[in-house]
């Protein structure tokens, strides 16, 4: 099996959560977001070893309040972040083991990802040497115009949205990260950054419960989630 490293992307601020304090650190039924995405990602036999990318100010925090508490034993370094998540991520790698193979990128304000999903994405990264969790969209979309009328009705079939997590090859991600710093690229997650030198991205089928938490209504749909799953769990109707 290969070497793979979690780098797990907390850095942000989560301003639109409007709770005056980072979204990762918000408790989530029992324990906060941030530690349910560690919790999966520590029980994976996939996974070696996890890196944590927080905002630089909250290292400490994190060490004394989450990490050292819970006795995560793969969390290996937990790195400062940067201006913005390709930064975040950025800051990831250059941390990275020369052990390390592959690596998957997560978003720390994911806390539903299932481990199902993990090794799906995970064996076909394996296999592909990029490859992202991904749903087909279920929306009609459209285009529009600066005025705000309709431009257009796109074919939605073959569209499908991004999550994470995302697992590359190594050295591929590193070329894509270093070409995208060269020319000043920025994309809106880590998979641009590979199509940009022209490599092939494969998408797997992820899980659209897997909502990453951006607004205090998704902490609200979060919780239903995970008391569905854990009333399943326990042999209830999940209702």
């Amino acid at each position: 099996m290969h070497h793979l490293t979690a780098i797990i992307a907390a850095g942000g601020s989560g301003t639109r959560m409007n709770a005056g304090v980072n979204k990762q650190y918000l408790q989530l039924l029992d324990k906060p977001v941030l530690v349910h995405t560690l919790d999966l990602f520590e029980r994976s036999p996939l996974v070696n070893e996890i890196i944590v990318v927080v905002p630089k100010d909250e290292i400490e925090h994190c060490k004394k309040e989450i990490i050292k508490p819970l006795g995560f034993t793969k969390i290996e370094r937990i790195v400062g972040g940067g201006a913005e998540r390709q930064d975040s991520v950025y800051n990831g790698l250059t941390a990275l083991d020369d052990s390390c193979e592959y690596v998957a990128v997560h978003d720390g304000a994911r806390p539903l990802l299932t481990s199902e999903t993990l090794s799906r994405v995970v064996m076909e990264g394996f296999r592909h040497g990029a490859a992202v969790a991904a749903v087909p969209l279920k929306d009609t979309i459209k285009t529009g115009n600066t005025e705000g009328f309709v431009t257009g009705t796109p074919e939605r079939s073959g569209i499908w949205t991004v999550q994470t997590p995302q697992v590359f090859e190594k050295g591929l991600l590193v070329r894509a990260y270093e070409y995208a710093r060269r020319v000043s690229f920025v994309g809106t997650d880590d998979s641009m950054l590979v199509e940009k030198l022209g490599a092939p991205v494969k998408l797997v089928l992820g899980d659209y419960e897997n909502i990453k938490i951006t607004t205090q209504e998704d902490m609200v749909v979060a919780s239903q989630i995970l008391t569905w799953r854990r009333e399943k769990d326990e042999g209830g109707d999940g209702l």
